[in-house]
């Protein structure tokens, strides 16, 4: 039963995205109903995929399902835990340091908590680095506004 419970999870997210999608503002340039295309898109594809996945779960519900053991080890939720609140906490400083800055932050500590410390020259590069590409990418090259 436990198998369920991501495909049911994904389809909700899906008929939800996808109402949301429907209820998009009209544009007033070209096409009225074109903000709507892209969104309705991935939701019926994430809709159809949802669907595809529970009937594969129900056929295979005599195969073992040893990998939900290893996800609920403490180690495991402790890192999901962790990221969730280094998510938040990125969410909140982000218009308040800027991109560049916050997402250093933010990349460093999920580097560190996935890599560990003992790897800490290579976090930090990455980190810095990719970081670095991004805003270049975003702000010089394509000319978007970042925080």
């Amino acid at each position: 039963m436990v198998r369920l419970i991501a495909p049911i999870v994904c389809f909700i997210i899906g008929v939800t995205y996808l109402l949301l999608s429907l209820n998009l503002p009209i544009s007033r340039i070209g096409d009225p109903q074109s903000p709507k295309y892209f969104p309705i898109l991935i939701a019926s594809l994430l809709i159809v995929m949802s669907i595809i996945y529970f009937i594969q779960m129900l056929r295979d519900k005599n195969v073992s399902f040893d990998e939900f053991k290893a996800f609920l080890t403490p180690l495991v939720l402790k890192r999901i835990g962790l990221t969730c609140l280094f998510i938040l906490i990125y969410t909140i400083i982000f218009e308040r340091i800027g991109f560049l800055i916050s997402t250093v932050l933010f990349l460093a500590a999920v580097m560190f908590l996935v890599n560990g410390f003992q790897h800490w020259l290579k976090n930090l590069i990455v980190a810095i680095v990719f970081s670095g590409v991004a805003w270049y990418t975003f702000a010089q090259l394509l000319d978007v506004s970042l925080p």
